[in-house]
Order: C-alpha cells, then sequence, then structure tokens
C-alpha cells in the first residue's frame, strides 16, 4: 500500500465518519484530474465528461460506506465512473471517442508512430466495447490487470487476453491494406 493509498483511506474513514468537507476537498483534488481524463476520453465533449465526473463523485459520496478497501480508492472511484459511463452510452446508443494521443504518440509500444490519429480515433470507434475499454484501460490509463479486473468484474486472464485480441484487432485496423481483417 503506497502512502498515498493510506491517506486516502484515512480521509475517507473522516469523510464517513464526520462528513468532513476538507476531506472530500482532498480527496476531490486528487482524483478528479485522473477521472476527468478517462471521462473525456470516453464522451464527445468537455460538458459530458464534468457532468460523468461530478456524477461519480456525488455516486461516490453516497456509496462510500460500500468502500472497502480490497482495491485502491483510485481503482474503485473509476469503477463507479465507468458504470456511470456505461449507463449514459446506452442512452445515447452511440459514443464518438475522441483522439488518444498516448497511442498515437508512441507511448504504447503496440502502435507505430505514424499512425493519423484521425484514423486511430475511427478504429477505436469501430473497435467491438470490450476490446476497447480495456486497451484504454491498459494501455491510455496505465490500470494493471488485476485493476481492470476489479473494476470490470473479469478475470485477470480474461483482461490479459482481450488487451492481446484488442491490440491485435486495432493493429489490423491500422494497416493500410488489411483494414477490415478484424478477428
Amino acid at each position: 500500500m503506497t502512502a498515498q493509498d493510506s491517506e486516502d483511506r484515512a480521509l475517507v474513514e473522516r469523510l464517513i465518519r464526520d462528513r468532513d468537507p476538507v476531506a472530500f476537498h482532498e480527496l476531490y483534488l486528487r482524483h478528479t484530474p485522473m477521472l476527468f481524463a478517462i471521462a473525456l476520453r470516453r464522451v464527445e465533449n468537455v460538458p459530458d465528461a464534468e457532468d460523468a465526473v461530478h456524477d461519480t463523485w456525488v455516486r461516490g459520496v453516497e456509496g462510500l460506506h460500500q468502500f472497502r478497501g480490497a482495491s485502491t480508492l483510485r481503482t474503485w472511484l473509476t469503477g463507479v465512473l465507468i458504470n456511470r459511463l456505461r449507463e449514459s452510452a446506452r442512452a445515447r446508443k452511440h459514443v464518438a471517442l475522441d483522439d488518444v494521443p498516448e497511442i498515437a504518440s508512441g507511448e504504447s509500444d503496440f502502435i507505430s508512430t505514424d499512425v493519423d490519429p484521425l484514423d486511430l480515433s475511427r478504429a477505436l470507434a469501430a473497435m467491438p466495447d470490450g476490446y476497447r475499454e480495456i486497451v484504454l484501460l491498459h494501455d491510455v490509463e496505465g490500470f494493471t490487470h488485476e485493476e481492470i479486473g476489479q473494476l470490470l468484474g473479469i478475470e485477470t486472464g480474461t483482461s490479459k487476453s482481450q488487451l492481446a485480441r484488442g491490440r491485435r484487432w486495432l493493429r489490423a485496423a491500422l494497416q493500410p491494406d488489411r483494414g477490415n481483417a478484424h478477428e
């Protein structure tokens, strides 16, 4: 357990026990930038991302008594956010993805650095939901397979295999001569 995880747990306890606004504010400052970055990559615009993060905090605080510490608070809050985004996506039936510059810039080692961001965005939008979610959580957001398993309620091995399949799917989609050669 990291020092931040220990501090988060202490702040959570203060928030639950005393409804301490200072504890909430500290948690908010620590975790909102990460939540917003995740939300912004999955929705069409800043206002929708802000709404998702706001709803995440409302739901998170209301359900904080359910946080048992089996995962980090970061992972737990991300799970709340992902569930909220899934609900929103089902309601809208279509979620456009913003460009994912971390992958296009070569920060992810499975795609070449000369990928056009628009092609990448289109490929991610066309990618099956299960693959896309795991590729984004692992390769862009930096979650481990264990954390992804906790977030999505799947086995670690499932996360690993979905990531491998998703990467293979994405590589095939981004090859000009094999753009439709998906699994």
